[in-house]
């Protein structure tokens, strides 16, 4: 028995036992995330423009609001543009509104750990998250921008074989607006893309 409990300790199974009487003790090791600086710099950078971006988009949008004169077949008709008379206008304000508050949040909650000296992205798990959370905002605001888009185009060139003309003409202004407010809902689409991107750089060093 002595020489069976001695084969299956120490040297065979690669465990060296403290000696007696020794104060070490053993503790179990944990994976720590790695601090890269670089990826958080990026991680900020990334969403406080997408967060720019989104603002932009929305205030743009809110304040596309004109009134102007048409005339069709000699009658003079007025025109009142305005952002909420639109479903798919609505639908742009609304995404970029909730992508401003996503990426808030989570400059928020970087500067908390970074006071509190947190790794930014301390679990795969929460680097899987963010990764999910990116991608879903990235896509909503790509379908907000485009349906945006195809309305905005609408009213620039009019509806062909039909007495709608360019309402862009009378209302030059809600126009201007609508379009710049397109154009930042897609590029912050295209920070949180770079967002996911160094999302997936994050899970490759986890």
């Amino acid at each position: 028995m002595d020489s069976y409990g001695n084969g299956q300790n120490g040297s065979e199974l690669g465990i060296q036992k403290p000696a007696m009487g020794s104060n070490t003790v053993l503790e179990p090791t944990t994976s720590v995330a790695p601090r890269c600086p670089r990826l958080d710099l990026a991680m900020v950078v990334t969403r406080a423009a997408a967060l720019l971006m989104a603002l932009l988009s929305m205030s743009l949008m809110i304040s596309a609001k004109q009134q102007g004169s048409l005339i069709i077949l000699g009658i003079e008709i007025t025109l009142y543009a305005n952002w909420s008379f639109s479903d798919s206008l609505q639908f742009l304000v609304g995404t970029s509104a909730a992508a401003a508050a996503y990426s808030l949040a989570h400059l928020l909650l970087i500067a908390h750990k970074a006071l509190k000296k947190i790794p930014v992205v301390p679990t795969r798990r929460y680097a899987w998250m963010l990764l999910a959370g990116d991608q879903v905002f990235a896509y909503a605001m790509m379908s907000a921008g485009s349906a945006a888009a195809a309305v905005a185009n609408l009213n620039r060139m009019g509806v062909q074989h039909t007495a709608l003309p360019n309402f862009c003409k009378p209302l030059p202004r809600f126009c201007d607006l609508s379009a710049a407010s397109i154009a930042c809902a897609f590029v912050s689409c295209s920070f949180f893309v770079a967002s996911t991107i160094v999302d997936v750089i994050w899970l490759s060093n986890l």
